[in-house]
């Protein structure tokens, strides 16, 4: 991911095995990490039984807070897919019958948008 993509608050892929050293005590049993996703200090990340946002706090970072967020409780979700001039795609996520997206994140080029679609169909359509 580049530093300028990341400036612009687009988020790139991270390898499944760093997120598990950084994250394993996060996991519960039978709790794999699928994908992951950092933004500058941010990182989301989706398992097979939840979404987990990480959020790092003030100017060291060293306050973090972690939203998890069940797939049974997402009602609903869209991909908005990068254009030939645009240097982003996006994803908003709806939790239960809020009328506004409660989580919206921008990816850039290097993510297949089409594989996060596809893994939360699986588990919120499943």
């Amino acid at each position: 991911m580049g530093l300028f993509s990341s400036l612009l608050g687009n988020a790139g892929a991270v390898d499944t095995e760093d997120l598990n050293k950084d994250y394993a005590l996060l996991l519960t049993d039978g709790e794999q990490i699928e994908l992951g996703f950092k933004l500058i200090r941010d990182v989301f990340i989706f398992t097979n039984k939840r979404l987990i946002l990480v959020n790092k706090q003030g100017l060291t970072g060293s306050k973090t807070e972690y939203k998890s967020i069940s797939y049974k409780s997402i009602s609903r979700f869209s991909i908005e897919t990068a254009g030939t001039f645009e240097l982003d795609a996006e994803l908003k996520i709806w939790v239960s019958s809020e009328t506004q997206p409660s989580i919206s994140k921008q990816f850039n080029k290097s993510v297949n948008v089409y594989e996060v679609q596809k893994l939360l169909a699986h588990y919120v359509l499943g």
